[in-house]
C-alpha cells in the first residue's frame, strides 16, 4: 500500500511541475514592447503637430502664487536648490492659505485667462482664414469634376427614359 501512496504523491508532484496552458487558464500573453527609440520617435511626431504660434494656457491661480512665492523662498532659503522642495513649501502655504488671501491670486489668473481667451479666439480666427482659402480652390475644383459627372448621368438619365418609353 505504501507503493500506491507513494506514486499518488509522485504524480501530484509532477502534475504540479508540468507548465500551464495558457488558453485553459484565460491569460493572455504579453505583448512585445517596441524599443525605446520607436517611443522617442513616436513623441516626437506627436509633438511635432503642435503649432509654435498657439497662444499658452493661462497659469491657474495657484501658479500665479507660486511665482511669488518662489522668489521669496528663495530669499529666505538661498542654500535649498531643490524644485520639489520649493514646490512643496509652496503647496503647503497656499493650504494654509485663507479665501481672502487667495482672492488677489485668482483676480490676477482671472485677468490672464481671459486675456488667453481674447488670443485664442484671434488665433483661431486666423486659422480659419488660412483652412479655408485652401478649401476654396479644391471646393471649386471638385464642383467642376461634379458637374462634369452631372452632365454625363443627366445624358444618359435621359437615353434611358427614351428607352423606357419606347417599351411601352
Amino acid at each position: 500500500m505504501k507503493t500506491t501512496k507513494g506514486k499518488a504523491t509522485a504524480r501530484s508532484s509532477k502534475e504540479t511541475l508540468k507548465p500551464v496552458d495558457d488558453k485553459r487558464v484565460g491569460k493572455r500573453k504579453a505583448v512585445a514592447k517596441p524599443e525605446k527609440s520607436s517611443k522617442r520617435q513616436a513623441k516626437k511626431e506627436r509633438n511635432a503637430k503642435k503649432d509654435p504660434n498657439k497662444p499658452k494656457r493661462p497659469p491657474s491661480a495657484f501658479f500665479v502664487f507660486l511665482e511669488e512665492f518662489r522668489k521669496t523662498f528663495k530669499k529666505e532659503n538661498p542654500n535649498v536648490k531643490a524644485v520639489s522642495a520649493v514646490g512643496k513649501a509652496g503647496g503647503e502655504k497656499w493650504k494654509s492659505l485663507s479665501e481672502a488671501e487667495k482672492a488677489p491670486y485668482e483676480a490676477k489668473a482671472a485677468k490672464k485667462k481671459a486675456e488667453y481667451e481674447k488670443l485664442m479666439k484671434a488665433y483661431n480666427k486666423k486659422q480659419e482664414s488660412s483652412a479655408d482659402a485652401g478649401d476654396e480652390e479644391s471646393d471649386r475644383s471638385r464642383s467642376e469634376v461634379n458637374d462634369e459627372d452631372e452632365e454625363e448621368e443627366g445624358e444618359e438619365g435621359e437615353e434611358g427614359e427614351e428607352e423606357e418609353e419606347d417599351d411601352d
